[in-house]
């Protein structure tokens, strides 16, 4: 009986979501970003706009940013899955950005990238 027990328990486990975000890991996966994007206090625009703030704000409004004429007619505002989608695929979801990046489908380290994101406020600073 333990035995059948043991194992309806091990079916269940490995049914359950993925680990939850993880913010460190996150940082790590930004490394890659880091050659376009800035964040933290401090941040500024490089080829791409710095990111404090992401989440919440409407796409392609940060100022002093020289956003594509797709960007600013994205008509998103940035949340999760919003980001998620563009993240994987930034041409396909907004032909026209300026954004020359093939896409992240990793879906725990598009998780983790957002937890970090998510970390920052509009001053940079950290929550």
């Amino acid at each position: 009986m333990f035995r059948k027990i043991a194992i309806a328990l091990l079916f269940v486990g490995s049914t359950l979501p993925a680990a939850a975000q993880d913010a460190a890991a996150g940082k790590t996966v930004f490394a890659q970003c880091r050659v376009c994007h800035q964040v933290g206090e401090g941040a500024k625009h490089l080829v791409g706009p710095h990111l404090n703030g992401l989440f919440g704000r409407a796409a392609g409004t940060t100022e002093g940013y020289s956003y594509s004429d797709a960007n600013k007619k994205f008509g998103k505002t940035w949340d999760d899955e919003t980001f998620t989608n563009y993240i994987k695929d930034p041409k396909g979801v907004v032909p026209g950005t300026k954004m020359a990046y093939a896409g992240l489908k990793d879906e725990k380290k598009i998780a983790d990238l957002v937890a970090y994101l998510k970390g920052f406020g509009p001053d940079g600073k950290a929550k």
